[in-house]
Order: structure tokens, then sequence, then C-alpha cells
């Protein structure tokens, strides 16, 4: 009698914890459905799309979808397109690196320096431009770059010469970075302000000055925060078709605008802009990677 009480006992459990299992995971589905129906109407099967297109030479609104080769892809490698292409690229890495340069000091200020009282005040005056539309703050930016705006007629009043910066590749770069700075001072702000406090006295007590201290421990605790927020700013740059539009004019065509064009210009050509589309997917799909493979990691200790 007491071996089969034993005995009963173990196939109890198991069934007990296979009938939980299969509800978590019943419930889990319930929860996931929703997003998961969302991202396969919205991302997956779009996407599948555009690749399809993509191996369609020279389709136009109306036509037989027929793939029937790499024509597309191909074309890419002209020249012309490749020039679009690594414009596009450094302009998103320029973007990133003034973004870097300017935000890191100023999420730094905030998270470590700024009274704590003053700190959400501070950081909420700071992304209070992204409450506006992007294409308002460009619009913005060609009323202070034209030749009559407003910093030239503020260094005309200085008698310093005037600047001819609207429709160049620096007023592209001024409304990217402008743009896109709160983002990286955001995610930056969020990983000083986990600073380990004392690791950095403990390194001022051993001896290591400010410069010491910055390089060899405040920033590799930073550096998933750094990782992350830069992959972010470089991927929107990648994609930004609003301020190379409206600042950069023709001199500055990149590759957002190139896919509009195929797509909505006078172009008319969606399997060539299928095509740039999935190389510019599969560039920001390897950028993704870096940030999973390099963004999560641990500072050493």
């Amino acid at each position: 009698m007491t071996t089969k009480i034993q005995t009963s006992q173990p196939n109890d459990y198991q069934k007990i914890k296979t009938r939980k299992s299969s509800q978590n995971w019943f419930q889990a589905l319930v929860l996931l459905a929703p997003a998961a129906l969302t991202l396969l109407l919205l991302l997956v099967l779009p996407t599948l799309i555009i690749i399809e297109l993509s191996f369609v030479p020279g389709i136009r609104p109306g036509d037989i979808v027929n793939p029937s080769g790499f024509e597309n892809y191909l074309r890419i490698l002209d020249p012309l397109y490749l020039q679009v292409i690594k414009r596009s690229l450094l302009l998103a890495l320029a973007t990133t690196g003034i973004c870097l340069v300017i935000g890191f000091p100023v999420a730094f200020w905030i998270a470590r320096m700024a009274p704590k009282r003053w700190r959400n005040l501070l950081l909420l005056a700071f992304i209070l431009p992204l409450w506006t539309s992007s294409l308002l703050r460009s619009y913005a930016w060609i009323t202070i770059l034209r030749p009559t705006g407003l910093l030239n007629t503020v260094l005309a009043d200085f008698n310093l010469p005037t600047l001819d910066l609207l429709n160049s590749t620096q007023a592209v770069l001024i409304g990217m970075s402008y743009n896109l700075l709160p983002y990286m001072v955001l995610i930056l702000y969020a990983s000083l302000e986990r600073l380990d406090q004392r690791l950095l006295e403990a390194a001022s007590d051993l001896g290591a000055n400010s410069i010491q201290v910055f390089a060899r421990v405040t920033v590799p605790q930073v550096l998933p925060g750094i990782a992350a927020a830069s992959m972010l700013v470089f991927i929107t740059g990648l994609g930004d078709y609003v301020n190379p539009e409206l600042l950069g004019g023709a001199a500055s065509m990149t590759a957002a605008r190139l896919i509009y064009n195929q797509f909505l210009g006078t172009a008319q050509n969606w399997g060539f802009g299928s095509a740039l589309s999935t190389v510019l997917i599969l560039l920001v799909s390897l950028a993704i990677a870096f940030l999973i493979k390099f963004g999560e990691g641990a500072p050493e200790r």
C-alpha cells in the first residue's frame, strides 16, 4: 500500500506540472497574439512584398508581378547609386558622431551634476522639441539658414561674412543632428543615472585623475547605453527623408529620397525602389545585429 502511494505521487505531480505549463503557454499566446498579428500585417507581409517586387525589373503600378532576376540589384552597383548609398551612410555616421559628442556631456551633466530636484525638469525641457512635428522643425531651420534668414541677419549686424548653408550637406547635418539629439541624450541619461558611484570613488582613492576615471571607469559602465543610443540615431538618420529633402536640395540625394522617387516620383520604378528598400533593410538589420551583439555586454569590474 505504501508503494502505491509513493509511485502515484510523482505521476500526480507530473500531471499538475504539465497542466500548469500548458496554461502558461496558452496565456502567453493570448497576450502575444495582438502584437504578433499587428507585426505580421504591418511589418512582415509588407517586407515580403517589397522583397518580391525587388526581383521584378521595371515594374510599374498595375503591372503583373513576375519575379525574374537580379537586374534591380545589379543596377544598384552603378557608381551613381553607390554614391547615393555612400552619402546616406556618411550622413548617418556623421549625425551619430555629432549627437554623441554633444549629447554625452549634456546627459552627464543632467544625470550626475545637476541638482536632483531639477533633473526631470531639465530632461523635459531638453526633449520638448520632440513634441512638435519634425516637418515643422525642419521648416524652422529653413527660416534660420536661408540667405535672408535669422543666422545671416545676426552675422550682418556684427559685420561678419554671411553663410550660404541652405541646400547643402552642412544644412542636412544640422537638421538631422538637431532632430535626433534628444534620443541620444535620453538613452545616455538612463545609462549614466545608473552609474556605480562607488567605482568612481574607488578609482579616485587609488590615485586616478579625472581623465583616467572617465576613460577607464565611466565609459566601460555606460558602453551599452552608448551603443544603443548610437545605433538608434544611426538607423533613424539612415532612413531620414524630411531633412535631406527640405534642407539639402538636389545635391544631397540620399537613399530615402531615391526610394521615394522610385515609388511616388516621376521614375515610377517599383522594382528598383523595392531593391533599394531591401538593401536599406539589410543595412538596418546589420546595425541591429551589431547592437544585440555588443550593446548588452556587462562591463568588466
